[in-house]
């Protein structure tokens, strides 16, 4: 049995990409909490995600997802292109969007105004938006590279609750695939347990305060 290894889930977006990715897809698998904070001692780098296969450990979010793809075919798109743009766009997102990152810190459970738009986050919106568009123009949609739920879809996940969570304005389409990726089952599962964590992390909290104002706040209360 796979165990994965993942952190708060109001906060952490980089645990949400396999743990969603399992889940859709239907993969059997272990979940093991950890609350930020904690010594991440089963992972070599001390962070997670961290994917745990008998002796085998993998860490980081795109090595996890190459892992899996290497014994479940439906990980990436089936078709050459689409599986080369999917594969390119998951990276993008991987080592990019870094404004967007730093301003718009995850957290599922609150809702922020932000102080301003700097022209470095406008910039990452607007290739978000256009990245977007391609893919469910180029593949047909309704996911972003064709019919079927797969891993580039994954990594925009955290992206899909950051949307909500700051009310970034995309166009019509890109609104869209966010609310469906936001309306996954697997997502509604991580939604609410994010909603019923009374963890705080100060440095994630310290974060949002200092490029906005929190408007609501949904989860229940701290412990």
């Amino acid at each position: 049995m796979l165990t994965l290894h993942i952190a708060n889930k109001n906060y952490s977006s980089w645990s949400l990409r396999p743990w969603v990715l399992l889940k859709t897809l239907g993969i059997p698998f272990e979940e093991r909490m950890h609350p930020f904070g904690e010594l991440f001692s089963f992972s070599p780098t001390r962070r997670v995600p961290c994917l745990n296969d008998g002796d085998i450990t993998v860490w980081d979010s795109l090595a996890i997802t190459e892992y899996l793809a290497e014994h479940h075919s439906e990980v990436w798109p089936r078709d050459v292109i689409a599986r080369a743009w999917a594969r390119s766009a998951a990276a993008e997102m991987h080592s990019g969007f870094a404004e967007l990152r730093n301003v718009c810190s995850m957290s599922c459970g609150q809702r922020v105004e932000l102080a301003s738009i700097s022209p470095a986050l406008a910039d990452d919106i607007a290739r978000l938006d256009a990245l977007w568009n391609e893919g469910l123009w180029r593949f047909g949609g309704p996911f972003l590279a064709g019919s079927e739920f797969t891993a580039v879809d994954a990594f925009f996940a955290p992206v899909a609750f950051r949307i909500q969570t700051y009310g970034l304005k995309l166009g019509d389409a890109a609104s869209a695939y966010a609310q469906r990726l936001r309306d996954l089952p697997a997502m509604r599962d991580w939604y609410a347990a994010a909603l019923a964590e009374t963890w705080r992390e100060q440095a994630h909290e310290d974060s949002i305060s200092a490029h906005g104002r929190v408007t609501d706040d949904l989860r229940v209360p701290a412990a």
